[in-house]
């Protein structure tokens, strides 16, 4: 594991244009794991931002990077509030929502199609997904069945927000540094 990693996965969350990123990682050990994870948090905690596994399996790891006040206003969306519901779930903290998610992802192979809440899609994008239609307008990072200027604006500002932190980080601008406090 890496900083360089983390800048290259959730530059967007990082820069606070986006509410989070999942993302894999290999590791060696569980407590190196766990130390970085611990060191991380420490560092960009007073940015607003988190890191948690979603899920460990051998020697990788999916990280959920976030941002906690910005999820909680995701998930407080009437839309995303019914989404959630209609998968099921039954706690409404932003803590209960994400325990929730990691039992599911720990249950299944796929990811639940509601993750993308949890990373800043917008729900009505989100809702056609799950629905499993076949109108989305275009595809980027995610499919949109909404906006599509809008999407397309987005998709473009975190291409551009990745190309700049990764060049940043190699110009040697720390971790803590390049995060954007919110």
């Amino acid at each position: 594991m890496s900083d360089e990693l983390l800048v290259q996965c959730a530059a967007p969350t990082l820069a606070g244009i986006k509410t989070g990123n999942i993302f894999t990682c290999r590791f060696e050990t569980k407590n190196q794991l766990s130390d970085y994870i611990r060191k991380v948090n420490k560092s960009l905690v007073s940015k607003g931002i988190r890191i948690i596994p979603l899920r460990v399996k051998d020697n990788s790891a999916l990280l959920y990077m976030y941002r906690p006040e910005k999820l909680r206003e995701d998930l407080g969306n009437d839309e995303a509030k019914n989404l959630l519901a209609a998968a099921g779930y039954k706690r409404h903290t932003i803590s209960g929502c994400i325990a929730e998610l990691i039992g599911r992802i720990s249950e299944n192979r796929d990811f639940p199609h509601e993750i993308g809440l949890f990373i800043g899609y917008p729900p009505e994008d989100v809702k056609g997904f799950i629905e499993g239609r076949s109108d989305y307008k275009c595809i980027g990072c995610w499919k949109v069945y909404g906006d599509e200027e809008a999407a397309k604006e987005t998709f473009y500002r975190f291409h551009c927000c990745r190309d700049i932190y990764q060049r940043q980080y190699k110009q040697g601008k720390s971790l803590k540094s390049l995060a954007v406090s919110m």
